[in-house]
């Protein structure tokens, strides 16, 4: 198996990607909106890929946090808020805000879960931070670590009760970001003691099973290489400050913040330690490149993926419980309205 997660290019497979994901044999996939039509189609395609590989359980995966980070959409799937509305929530019924973001969160892994999907990047823990660019902004989930945390809590745990596996991100913490990792590589020139806000709610739950690194320069750890291509920063902070020990990805490699080619940055990351590279734009050139220079997944890495994924299940259908979630849900937010 190559540790690596690829997108796929439109609503099924193509014949040329069916036959190079048979024989590549990558960790999983990651879905986008151009994958996802409507519940029938997306149902289809995802269990076109279980047949394709024959795993019991395969890592299928999507970017689903609610509010502007959402790849389903209605009018085929429910609307789900940003962190900010638990954020408020939380200002004034704290154990409020922790019950409704555990409601919405169980409520999107039952949809997810009958949509054939097992892993959403989902809770961010990054803090807010005033003054740092909005890419993070209305998804963060409060200024305060532990507040973070506790809602952070809350979202893994809803998951998992609709049989969905979340990711905490993006380690060591992408809230002091000055820029858009898509379009550049940011630098973070806080002291390693300011930095230990960031690191808290990561370290309260560093048990999570899935985690993704961010595309960060942070000079206080090392100053050459961002987290994810970083060795000091794997090793030392996110295995050993935050004693992380679960499945890490990388964010998407394609994004700007790093250099070099595709396949270069896959081998840097891997060699720094991350156990599987994300690729999300389904360019067979650089999908080919990255199985071209990856080792085949390690027995380390394979025992997390099994760990990550033994949780999981792909529901027949949708559950009755879906609905009565989400009413839940909106009735406690409702108190912050």
């Amino acid at each position: 198996m190559i540790p690596a997660i690829f997108g796929l290019s439109g609503p099924v497979l193509t014949a040329d990607e069916r036959a190079f994901f048979r024989d590549a044999d990558p960790a999983g996939y990651i879905l986008f909106g151009r994958n996802c039509v409507d519940p029938a189609q997306l149902r289809a395609l995802t269990d076109d890929l279980r047949t394709l590989h024959g795993r019991e359980r395969l890592l299928v995966s999507i970017d689903q946090e609610g509010g502007r980070v959402a790849r389903l959409r209605p009018p085929g799937w429910s609307p789900y808020p940003a962190g900010q509305a638990f954020d408020r929530l939380y200002q004034i019924a704290p154990a409020s805000a922790i019950e409704a973001a555990r409601a919405g969160a169980h409520a999107m892994a039952l949809e997810l879960s009958a949509m054939g999907i097992t892993v959403d990047y989902h809770p961010p823990l990054d803090l807010s931070v005033p003054g740092a660019h909005d890419v993070i902004g209305d998804r963060a989930l409060g200024a305060d670590p532990m507040q973070v945390a506790a809602l952070g809590r809350a979202i893994l745990d809803g998951l998992a009760a609709g049989g969905v596996t979340g990711c905490i991100k993006h380690m060591p913490g992408h809230g002091r970001t000055d820029v858009d990792t898509h379009k550049a590589m940011p630098t973070v020139t806080a002291p390693a003691a300011e930095l230990e806000a960031d690191l808290a709610p990561f370290r309260t739950l560093n048990q999570a099973l899935v985690g993704m690194t961010g595309h960060l320069l942070f000079t206080a750890w090392d100053e050459a290489n961002p987290a994810t291509l970083s060795e000091t920063i794997i090793r030392d902070v996110i295995r050993g400050s935050i004693g992380f020990a679960g499945l890490l990805l990388t964010d998407d490699i394609d994004m700007e913040a790093l250099g070099g080619t595709i396949p270069e940055r896959a081998a840097r990351a891997h060699a720094a330690g991350c156990d599987i590279v994300l690729n999300c734009w389904a360019k067979m050139p650089d999908m080919i490149g990255i199985c071209e220079v990856l080792p085949p997944m390690s027995e380390a890495t394979a025992a997390r993926l099994d760990r990550a994924l033994a949780p999981t299940r792909v529901a027949p259908s949708l559950s009755d419980e879906h609905g009565e979630l989400l009413a839940k849900r909106d009735a406690l937010l409702a108190l912050a309205a």
